[in-house]
């Protein structure tokens, strides 16, 4: 749980609204899992193979949910 709690707020300090206002939201207390889901694959998706530091932590986010 610490693990993911971590790529939350990675994702939350990215300040890419598609990722960072579920991460929020989810480190809140208040995610919808699958509204979380979504937009982890969307970013995955979208940004996954740019090379930055976020692109190997969709998919580890994914297998931790």
């Amino acid at each position: 749980m610490e693990e993911l709690k971590s790529i939350m707020k990675k994702f939350v300090a990215s300040g890419w609204d598609l990722i960072s206002i579920p991460a929020q939201q989810w480190l809140d207390g208040n995610a919808d899992k699958d509204t979380l889901i979504s937009a982890i694959k969307q970013a995955d998706e979208e940004c996954g193979s740019c090379g930055c530091e976020l692109d190997p932590l969709y998919k580890r986010a994914l297998e931790l949910i």
